[in-house]
């Protein structure tokens, strides 16, 4: 095959699925894609300050508190001081179950286009998004918004490890090794 053919085929399936992806988030949460993030992050860590949610979801900080504002109007998360300067997001009851929701519908669109999939095909193109995921790591080195709309638990219990997880393991090795290596070059 072609790899301009390829590189087509991916960029137009890669918008597609996020097309899929944001509508069901929207539908599901009636908000914006990064209040869908901020929910389904908060499902997965709740107590997060309004900077590091704004981190994860690609946002400024004066964006991500707008963001926390509007799904503070809508009754989906709460602020609470923390004790020090920092004030935590969390989650109300509401802002859980249209987590739950979001992560189900996403679940549900993509579920639905991997079923047109042979399972061989599909452990084909699971080996395949593992190497892309490690190389979009290596590339953006940002775990928390490659997987800001992950169930994060779902690779748990296919018994497999999150390949973005994996290669953000790997290089935090590395960086330590270096660091290691450059300590003992100081000592030696």
């Amino acid at each position: 095959m072609h790899e301009a053919r390829v590189v087509n085929l991916l960029g137009a399936t890669a918008l597609a699925v996020t097309d899929l992806l944001v509508a069901g988030a929207k539908t599901a949460s009636g908000t914006s894609s990064s209040g869908a993030a901020a929910l389904v992050l908060l499902h997965e860590e709740n107590r997060l300050n309004v900077t590091e949610l704004g981190r994860r979801v690609g946002l400024t900080q004066s964006a991500a508190a707008r963001m926390v504002d509007g799904l503070e109007q809508r009754g989906l998360v709460t602020r609470r001081p923390t004790g020090s300067r920092w004030v935590s997001v969390h989650l109300t009851a509401a802002g859980r179950r249209v987590a739950r929701q979001l992560l189900d519908s996403r679940n549900t669109e993509i579920a639905a286009l991997v079923a047109r999939l042979s399972l061989a095909d599909q452990r084909t193109l699971a080996t395949i998004l593992e190497k892309l995921l490690t190389g979009i790591h290596h590339g953006v080195g940002n775990s928390d918004r490659i997987c800001r709309l992950c169930d994060r638990g779902s690779c748990l219990r296919a018994g497999a490890s999150c390949p973005v997880g994996q290669s953000r393991r790997r290089q935090a090795a590395q960086v330590g090794a270096h660091h290691d290596a450059r300590a003992g070059e100081a000592v030696g």
